[in-house]
């Protein structure tokens, strides 16, 4: 086991714990993620959650967004949930995890689905290197557009299912810190992945769009209610080790990190948290996230489904 991990190592990959014998590396499915620490740190970091789930970061010192992607592989296509902040090439990394899994599998091609969990630029600068790539499909950043791919026709109040091929992702609108938001619950790993809606950071909330992310988070929360959830899954780190304490906005090194994952508790504390604020969203300030109120959102015929 020592000897494949080193080996991923030397090719900028790192597996994931959840792969190890039970009791190693238990506290955390994932190795220590690039924090911008290291001035010479690859540009993306890729682990793997299993042998067709793979998670992949973009570097601190690229953009102190730093966000993460996600590639889930079904048995007739892929889909890849976001594009990345910018400064930078995704696509390479994208098609270096793509290759690797396909060897792995004796394949030769898969389609690739390219979606977000919103449409706010440091989830969709990357997007325009995937138009053109062959037996790609690039979902459009309103939610009209995520409501006619996904074939939601009561958005969003409605949860639907996209099989990826023996493998079954529920789509659920999550409109609030952005109108097109979705999270994705994947059936075979019980991951919530939560986009920019829910993870250890500032949780903003436009102040007129409180209503639609109330709504929105005990939508989830009820989803979760008969789903099992193993890990929520979301876009950044802006938590530190320390409870209740952030980073600096704009920090391009995130020494003492907070664990990219949080449990299906964190849901029910932000739905408690949500829910006795009345009618105004306020500050308030959890151990592993902080619900951060915004400026009002201009809402457009863009933002809404006929």
């Amino acid at each position: 086991m020592r000897r494949a991990i080193l080996a991923l190592i030397a090719l900028g990959l790192v597996a994931c714990q959840s792969a190890l014998p039970s009791g190693e590396h238990a506290a955390s499915p994932f190795q220590p993620w690039i924090d911008g620490t290291n001035a010479s740190e690859p540009q993306t970091q890729l682990q793997l959650y299993d042998a067709d789930t793979y998670v992949i970061r973009q570097s601190l010192t690229t953009s102190d967004e730093a966000p993460f992607l996600y590639l889930l592989f079904g048995k007739d296509r892929a889909l890849l949930l976001d594009t990345g902040a910018g400064n930078m090439k995704m696509r390479p990394a994208v098609d270096a995890a793509i290759a690797k899994w396909l060897a792995a599998h004796n394949r030769t091609s898969i389609p690739l689905v390219v979606a977000h969990s919103h449409g706010h630029g440091d989830h969709i600068a990357g997007d325009a290197e995937f138009t053109a790539r062959p037996d790609t499909t690039v979902i459009g950043t309103k939610p009209r557009d995520v409501a006619a791919f996904f074939k939601i026709t009561d958005w969003p109040k409605q949860i639907v299912t996209f099989d990826l091929g023996e493998r079954k992702l529920d789509i659920i609108p999550t409109p609030g810190h952005q109108p097109a938001h979705i999270m994705i619950y994947d059936e075979r790993t019980r991951l919530l992945l939560s986009g920019d809606s829910l993870y250890p950071g500032r949780l903003y909330v436009p102040s007129n769009l409180f209503k639609d992310y109330r709504d929105s988070i005990n939508r989830v929360a009820g989803f979760a209610a008969s789903h099992r959830i193993s890990h929520i899954l979301g876009a950044h780190i802006e938590m530190t080790t320390t409870p209740e304490k952030d980073f600096t906005l704009g920090a391009r090194v995130h020494p003492g990190e907070h664990k990219l994952e949080l449990s299906a508790e964190t849901l029910t504390e932000l739905k408690t948290s949500l829910n006795g604020m009345g009618d105004v969203v306020v500050r308030d300030v959890r151990d592993d996230f902080i619900v951060f109120p915004a400026p009002v959102r201009v809402i457009t015929d863009n933002d809404l489904v006929p």
